[in-house]
């Protein structure tokens, strides 16, 4: 059953199963301690260190290693926060950075600090513009992920941090999706990221600080880590993480090669297999392993579904995937379609024969979503009024979209068609529908019980 949702989690690799397995013999004891085993543990710790440093690209005295990526962000933004505070309590992030980033913004907001969004264009990525107009004499720390998780699109993160720089502020970088891929480029302050993600077991994290930045870690004092990250080490998963990132850099190169061909394979197949299709994010500044596309008229939900009972497990931003009504934060700050998405991100090994395989199942199983919520082609007929205005209240996505598609042939071109709809989603997606159909948004207006949208038809 081919494996679709390495950008989740990648699958164990060979090497860190067996640096698990030998360190789980040799790694058990506590490194701290002077005797015999509690040396040998110490021993395999320095090198493992060593190790992801290299990878990293600090000095190991830099690097400690943490609970999950995660716990490394979390201690990292909070560490260079209280330790600048004289500078001020200002806190820049991008709008499209991983949860854990943006929970730790809202916290330090909810504690009294500010925080400025630097929004991102429709492929996702900021620019240093946007962070050098976002900087201020208070900004304690900017942070910006080295490439978006949900669709691939990689930060300009040496220019960004030049801005930084020049301005005084360092700059925190979430690394866990590239990693494994290769080193951050550029004068990063702070560097967190996650071994699951790269192919190490889960619950080691990363946490690099560079010299000369201050920190002040918040939680009590510990004697572990440099104080940064307390409590008892799970040594063999740390060796675990180490070698695999090692390993997987070391194939890094070809592995991306070969896997960016594969991806562009989907990148083009998509659109001309299914009707209706956006894929999103940047066609060439991405992770070489990840494509990320929308289809309309598609409950994310049943899709994924539909193409697990076909044996491919993938991801989605679709607010129809959880339980809350409101899109991805990434794909709202992208103002790109969020229903049917589809997020794939092949794992290393991923074969060309997997990748055919799913795109003969996708088309099949758009359509038969679509099927069920009662998307067929009909027959052009007259239109019978200039204006029509919808009632699509309750309705959850993508079903206020579908009645706009079915009402848009009623009226004549130039004339209007408004849709009344609580959900959240028919913010971001009818506009996006509007974009790909060919018609023009006119924008939206509060009504006491929801909010209408208002579209012209242009053909």
């Amino acid at each position: 059953m081919p494996y679709f949702d390495s950008a989740s989690a990648a699958p164990l690799h060979p090497v860190a199963r067996q640096a698990l397995q030998a360190s789980l013999d040799e790694g058990w004891a506590d490194p701290a301690r002077l005797y015999r085993e509690g040396r040998r543990a110490a021993l395999l710790l320095d090198a493992a260190r060593e190790a992801a440093a290299e990878a990293v690209g600090c000095r190991a005295d830099e690097l400690v290693f943490t609970p999950s990526g995660t716990h490394a962000v979390h201690t990292g933004v909070a560490g260079v926060l209280a330790g600048r505070r004289r500078v001020g309590g200002h806190l820049v992030v991008s709008a499209v950075e991983h949860s854990s980033v943006l929970h730790a913004a809202a916290a330090h907001e909810a504690a009294g600090g500010s925080v400025t969004e630097v929004p991102v264009d429709r492929l996702g990525a900021v620019t240093a513009a946007g962070y050098r107009e976002a900087l201020g004499a208070s900004t304690a720390l900017a942070c910006l992920q080295s490439a978006n998780h949900e669709v691939g699109t990689v930060q300009p993160v040496a220019e960004v941090a030049g801005v930084c720089a020049a301005a005084g502020v360092p700059l925190l970088v979430d690394a866990a999706q590239s990693l494994g891929w290769g080193p951050v480029e550029g004068a990063w302050s702070v560097l967190a990221a996650s071994a699951h993600k790269w192919g190490g077991p889960p619950g080691v994290g990363l946490l690099a600080v560079r010299k000369g930045v201050r920190f002040s870690p918040q939680h009590p004092a510990d004697e572990r880590e440099s104080g940064r990250s307390p409590g008892f080490a799970n040594l063999p998963a740390i060796v675990a993480a180490a070698a695999s990132l090692r390993a997987v850099r070391a194939e890094a190169e070809a592995e991306a090669a070969r896997l960016r061909v594969l991806v562009d394979r989907l990148r083009r197949r998509v659109v001309r297999l299914v009707p209706d299709v956006e894929v999103v994010g940047d066609a060439d500044r991405r992770l070489p392993h990840l494509v990320t596309f929308s289809c309309l008229y598609v409950d994310g939900e049943s899709l994924l579904h539909e193409l697990d009972r076909a044996g491919y497990s993938v991801s989605s931003g679709s607010s129809c995937t959880s339980s809350t009504l409101t899109p991805s934060h990434v794909l709202r700050a992208m103002g790109v379609l969020s229903e049917g998405n589809v997020r794939v991100s092949l794992p290393r090994g991923t074969t060309a024969e997997e990748v055919n395989g799913f795109l003969e199942v996708l088309p099949g199983a758009v359509a038969g979503v679509r099927e069920k919520l009662g998307v067929r082609e009909t027959p052009a007929a007259a239109p019978v009024a200039d204006s029509v205005e919808l009632d699509a209240l309750g309705l959850r996505c993508p079903q206020p979209v579908i009645e706009l598609a079915r009402a848009i042939g009623t009226v004549p071109v130039g004339g209007t068609v408004t849709v009344l709809s609580d959900d959240e989603v028919a913010r971001l997606d009818i506009p996006a529908w509007c974009g790909m159909r060919g018609h023009a948004y006119l924008g939206e207006a509060e009504r006491p019980a929801g909010v209408a949208y208002t579209v012209r038809r242009l053909v």
